[in-house]
C-alpha cells in the first residue's frame, strides 16, 4: 500500500489553513452581526456576504489549503477543475441556506437543527465532493467509521456556527466564535483525510486536470481581494443602529422648526434695560 502523507510540508499547510479558516469564520460573525441590525435588501446582502466569507473563505479555501500538504508517493496528483469549482459553489450555497433559515426563523431549536443540518450535510458533501475532484494513479478506499465521524463534526460544527451568527456580539466574543469553529472545521476536514486508503493502479495512463499549484496564485489573490473588500466594507459603512440614530438626532434638531419655535440661535436679541451708565442713554 503506498505511503499517504498529509503533511507534506511540515506543519505550514495546516497553520495556515487554520489561520484562513479562522478569518474566514470571524469575518462571516461579523457580517453575520451586521446582518442582524438590518433590515429588507439590506439584510439579505449582509447574509450573503457571510454565506461567502464562511463558506468560501472559512471551509473551502481551508479545504484547498490543506490539500496543498497532502501527497500519495508513487502517483502524481490533478485536480478536475469543474469539480473543484462545484465544491466551492456547494460550500457558499449550503452555508447561505443555514443562515438565511436560522434568519428567518429564529433561534428556536427545530430551525437550528434543521438548519445545522442542512448546512453540515453540504459542508461534508463539499469536502468528499473535492476529494472526488483527484485524480491519481490509484484506487480510493474510504473508513466508513471515519467517515460517517467527520460527517457527525460538519453537523455540530455548523450548527454551532449558525447559534454564532445569531447570538455573538463584541469584539471578544465573536474572534473567540472565530477560534472555535476553525478547530472544528480543520477537524472534520482532517478526520475525513485521514478515513482514505489508496492502492496504486500500475495501468492508469495520464491524468487529466490541474495540479494544485495552478490554483495557488489566482485563489490568493482573489480570496485576498474579497476578504479586503468585505473587511472595508464592515469599517467603513455605518450600521443600521447609527444609522438610526443619526436619523433620530436629525429629526429632534429639526422638531422645534416644525413646532414653530425657534432655537435661541434664531430668536430675535431682546432690547437690554437701559443703564445710568449706558452713554447711549438719554441725557448723554
Amino acid at each position: 500500500m503506498p505511503s499517504i502523507d498529509h503533511f507534506a510540508h511540515g506543519f505550514i499547510t495546516p497553520a495556515a489553513s487554520y489561520i484562513m479558516s479562522s478569518i474566514g469564520c470571524l469575518l462571516g460573525l461579523l457580517l453575520a452581526a451586521r446582518a442582524r441590525e438590518a433590515e429588507g435588501q439590506s439584510r439579505v446582502l449582509w447574509l450573503g456576504a457571510a454565506a461567502l466569507s464562511i463558506g468560501g473563505t472559512g471551509i473551502w479555501v481551508m479545504h484547498f489549503i490543506a490539500m496543498m500538504g497532502f501527497e500519495v508517493h508513487g502517483t502524481a496528483i490533478r485536480y478536475d477543475v469543474p469539480l473543484t469549482i462545484a465544491s466551492a459553489l456547494l460550500a457558499i450555497v449550503v452555508v447561505g441556506a443555514g443562515l438565511f433559515l436560522v434568519s428567518a426563523k429564529g433561534t428556536g431549536p427545530v430551525s437550528l437543527i434543521s438548519g445545522g443540518l442542512l448546512t453540515g450535510l453540504g459542508v461534508a458533501g463539499m469536502h468528499y465532493l473535492g476529494m472526488a475532484a483527484m485524480n491519481m494513479s490509484a484506487h480510493v478506499n474510504y473508513d466508513p467509521l471515519l467517515v460517517t465521524l467527520s460527517v457527525l463534526i460538519a453537523v455540530v460544527a455548523a450548527t454551532v456556527a449558525l447559534w454564532f451568527s445569531l447570538r455573538a456580539s463584541g469584539a471578544l466574543a465573536i474572534t473567540g466564535a472565530a477560534l472555535l469553529m476553525g478547530v472544528a472545521v480543520n477537524g472534520m476536514h482532517y478526520t475525513g483525510m485521514f478515513s482514505m486508503a489508496v492502492t496504486l493502479d500500475a495501468t492508469a495512463m495520464s491524468m487529466p486536470g490541474a495540479s494544485a499549484m495552478d490554483f495557488m496564485l489566482p485563489l490568493i489573490i482573489g480570496i485576498s481581494l474579497i476578504t479586503l473588500g468585505l473587511l472595508l466594507t464592515i469599517f467603513l459603512s455605518p450600521s443600521e443602529q447609527e444609522m438610526r440614530e443619526d436619523a433620530a438626532l436629525l429629526s429632534q434638531l429639526r422638531q422645534p422648526h416644525d413646532g414653530g419655535i425657534l432655537p435661541p440661535a434664531a430668536r430675535p436679541a431682546e432690547p437690554r434695560p437701559s443703564s445710568l451708565f449706558d452713554s447711549s442713554g438719554p441725557g448723554h
